[in-house]
C-alpha cells in the first residue's frame, strides 16, 4: 500500500503522476525539476520563440532544484537529511558537472547520500538538471 503525495509549494508535475510516494517509512520522488509553481519560467534559462533553449545558468536549476525537492521532502513528513539516494539527469555533464559537484558539496557537506549522475540527451522541459529522489520518513 503507498500513498500519494502532491506538494502544495513544489511545480506542478508535467504528466499524470504524483510528487511522490510514500511505501511504509521511505519517500519516492518523482523527477524533479527546477521550474517554479505556478508557471512554466524555469530559473536560469533564456528561451527563444520557439521554445529553444537560448542560454542557461546550472548553478541557478541546481539551487531551484534542491529547493523544489525540499518542498515535497518536507511536505511529506521528511527532510532534505533523510535523503538515501540521489539520481541525478544532466544534459551537459562536460560543462555542468563541475559546478553541479560543487553545489552537492556545499548542500549535503559531510554526510551526503548515496548518488548516481547520468548525461542524457533531453528532458521533457527544457531544463538542464533533473533528480530522482528516495528519502526515509
Amino acid at each position: 500500500m503507498s500513498d500519494s503525495i502532491h506538494s502544495n509549494k513544489a511545480p506542478e508535475p508535467v504528466g499524470l503522476y504524483p510528487h511522490a510516494k510514500r511505501v511504509g517509512n521511505l519517500l519516492f520522488l518523482s523527477g524533479v525539476g527546477p521550474r517554479e509553481k505556478g508557471t512554466k519560467k524555469i530559473p536560469g534559462v533564456e528561451l527563444g520563440d520557439n521554445g529553444e533553449i537560448l542560454s542557461y545558468d546550472i548553478e541557478t536549476q541546481c539551487k531551484s532544484v534542491f529547493q523544489n525537492v525540499r518542498y515535497i521532502l518536507e511536505e511529506s513528513g521528511s527532510s532534505w537529511d533523510n535523503i538515501v539516494d540521489v539520481t541525478v539527469f544532466l544534459t551537459n555533464m562536460k560543462d555542468d558537472f563541475k559546478t553541479y559537484n560543487a553545489l552537492w558539496a556545499e548542500f549535503f557537506g559531510a554526510n551526503p547520500p548515496c548518488r548516481t549522475t547520468l548525461e542524457i540527451n533531453c528532458l521533457p522541459t527544457p531544463i538542464a538538471i533533473e533528480l530522482k529522489v528516495i528519502a526515509t520518513i
